[in-house]
């Protein structure tokens, strides 16, 4: 369990929490949330003890391995698979002491136990372990041979989190984990942290992915740790009426303070009155102010109107797409027909490396074609938005250097104006970007085409390092566009909220896919398996070709397989029996645990009525209040047993 007990945390100057409370039990899947700057990391560094609090109590088991994502990646000849590997920190000791032993001839019982322990972490099976971590973070076979010094920063980064998960964690800490994943990379870590069995700690701007992933959120604001109980959806809905709650609280209180103020200025000069006015003002000072609820974003802005609407903007015809020169070089799609017409709005789907920002490189003219031809719509105007966009921007100049580049004769009162619709206002405009954050420089390199009035916008992963507010903003401004739309997306609420096209890239080929992303999550599945069974065949085929014998394919006598089938058969019915009361204890917790959420549901949507602050409502308003504290302890102490009655039914398994 973790627990955080009054805790004051600063940086510098800066504090980012102040009496703070928060207490974690173990399996709960926590999403952290909060603006950036508010302190998400900083808690990530103080549970892993980079940082000390400045006041307060921290405690986690002292026996808790944590694992975490490293930011760095030395520059190593290691291939990518070993690297892996050696986040199994445990399995590698075992394995070095063994290698010690043997290699010092130490006796035979000692190598055997540690034979007989290396077995017992599963040390025969690592490598399959690694490997299919791997391929599910996007590496095939070959780039998990490479050293890792070969690989670009952001595949590092995915070599990075395949160690964290290759660890025997008891504590995962995942700071953005998907801002360096595709679509279907996302959907299988989505999958794997369902079924991981430790306490779970994400930092992530993705609302579906936490909404896939966390059964508890912790927003950090006001400079305390509030729990939530359910995933980010429910967390808005809950802050929804709470902010309502508030809201009106603060407009009962404002109606009092007016009313007190209105009798002091009438008063105080009156020596009758003088008495009870001096009465009003030290009430007035000793209440303690409701904020009024804040929810308004910092971001606001639109695309511009396009000056020129050709219905017809770009036209793809027998085209081949892909690397080097038309003999020598590698094809990545064949035979493209593709028309884009004024006012679609398309999101690109496929696999890792299928050709997608091949794709988008090639409409936006920066990659030539190979074969076939590419025709323009008189009037077309590319708005680009690559994966490395940010990299292109001149750190030592400002933002407003940047915006005159595109624009010399604008004023500079225009830029600022439009600029403070992206949150760069006053003095930010004119700093260089280099110190800039990398959602900062997102938001820029947005800015500059937005600037531009594109009639066909090309985005590839354009939310990448990007906060909640700004994501939404973007989506908002995306779904007032009025132009022609393609964008590549691990963010299933942009796509969701955006396009209504998907696109299929795949096996070298661009179609319509016939399905929404659900359907998509079903097909990706069943496309890894596919491709995952047609490896054997192609290894045996590669033999062949090369005149190797195949390896063969063992085969049980037929008694063997009787028995065999008995006692599996006897096995299954034991396991039934053990596990058959744990099962019926757990439905019943779980019917207890909706019950107890529904009551929660309905004290709360009474605590947002208008009236509930009134005068004649005030006891029944102290009873609501009472029983919301009793049912959410209640809750706490239901989630427990379910979370240890469901860990012995895992362990039965």
């Amino acid at each position: 369990m973790i627990r955080i007990t009054n805790l004051t945390l600063a940086r510098g100057p800066k504090r980012l929490l102040e009496g703070a409370n928060l207490t974690l039990f173990p399996g709960h899947k926590v999403g952290l949330i909060g603006p950036n700057g508010c302190g998400k990391s900083s808690l990530f560094a103080l549970l892993r003890g980079q940082l000390h609090q400045d006041a307060g109590e921290m405690e986690i088991p002292a026996r808790w391995v944590i694992a975490h994502v490293a930011q760095e990646t030395p520059q190593s000849d290691r291939c990518g698979l070993d690297y892996a590997l050696d986040g199994d920190i445990e399995l590698r000791a075992v394995e070095a002491e063994l290698a010690a032993a043997e290699h010092e001839h130490d006796n035979g019982v000692k190598i055997a136990e540690l034979h007989a322990h290396y077995d017992h972490l599963g040390g025969y099976a690592s490598r399959s372990r690694a490997a299919a971590l791997l391929s599910g973070l996007g590496f095939n076979e070959e780039q998990q041979a490479r050293p890792v010094a070969e690989f670009s920063g952001g595949w590092r980064m995915r070599l990075n989190l395949a160690q964290a998960l290759m660890c025997r964690s008891d504590l995962l800490l995942l700071d953005e984990p998907t801002n360096h994943l595709d679509l279907d990379a996302v959907m299988w870590l989505e999958d794997w942290l369902a079924a991981y069995q430790g306490t779970l700690l994400l930092i992530t701007h993705d609302r579906d992915f936490l909404d896939a992933v966390v059964n508890k959120v912790v927003h950090v604001d006001n400079l305390k740790l509030n729990e939530y109980t359910g995933n980010y959806s429910a967390f808005e809905k809950t802050r929804a009426m709470q902010l309502s709650v508030q809201q009106a609280a603060h407009q009962k209180q404002q109606r009092q303070v007016a009313h007190l103020q209105s009798f002091i200025n009438r008063f105080k000069a009156k020596a009758t009155k003088a008495k009870q006015a001096q009465s009003r003002v030290k009430t007035l000072e000793k209440m303690e102010l409701i904020a009024a609820a804040h929810v308004d974003s910092p971001f606001e802005f639109a695309f511009r109107e396009p000056e020129a609407k050709p219905r017809q903007l770009l036209h793809l015809k027998e085209a081949t797409l892909g690397y080097g020169d038309a003999k020598t070089g590698r094809d990545i799609l064949q035979n493209v027909e593709w028309r884009l017409f004024y006012g679609d709005k398309i999101g690109l789907l496929g696999p890792n490396g299928a050709g997608k920002s091949t794709l988008v490189k090639s409409l936006a003219g920066t990659l030539a074609l190979k074969r076939g031809g590419r025709y323009e719509g008189q009037g077309l105007k590319i708005g680009y938005f690559a994966q490395h966009q940010v990299e292109q921007l001149r750190g030592s100049e400002s933002v407003l250097w940047h915006m005159k580049q595109l624009d010399p004769t604008t004023r500079e009162q225009e830029f600022r104006d439009f600029l403070g619709g992206f949150d760069f206002r006053g003095g930010r405009v004119t700093e260089p970007i280099a110190p800039f954050s990398g959602g900062e420089k997102a938001r820029l390199a947005l800015a500059l085409i937005v600037w531009q009035k594109p009639n066909l916008l090309l985005l590839d992963e354009p939310t990448n390092h990007l906060d909640i507010e700004m994501r939404e903003a973007v989506a908002e401004a995306l779904q007032e566009f009025d132009g022609t739309l393609v964008v590549v997306a691990h963010d299933r609420h942009l796509l969701k909220a955006t396009t209504d096209q998907l696109w299929l890239v795949a096996d070298g080929k661009v179609a319509e896919f016939d399905g929404d992303l659900d359907d998509y999550k079903q097909w990706a599945k069943a496309y890894a398996v596919q491709h995952q069974k047609a490896k054997p065949q192609q290894a045996r085929a590669s033999q062949a070709e090369n005149g190797l014998e195949a390896a063969p394919v063992l085969e049980f006598a037929a008694g063997d397989r009787k028995a065999q089938k008995r006692a599996e058969a006897e096995a299954r019915q034991k396991n039934y029996a053990a596990r058959k009361p744990l099962e019926e204890k757990l439905k019943k917790l779980e019917k207890e645990l909706a019950g107890l959420n529904r009551e929660k549901a309905d004290i709360e949507t009474w605590l947002a009525r208008e009236d509930a602050y009134a005068d004649e409502n005030k006891t029944l308003m102290l009873d609501f209040l009472k029983r919301q504290g009793e049912v959410a302890d209640k809750i706490g102490a239901v989630e427990w047993q379910w979370l240890e009655l469901q860990q012995k039914l895992e362990e039965s398994a």
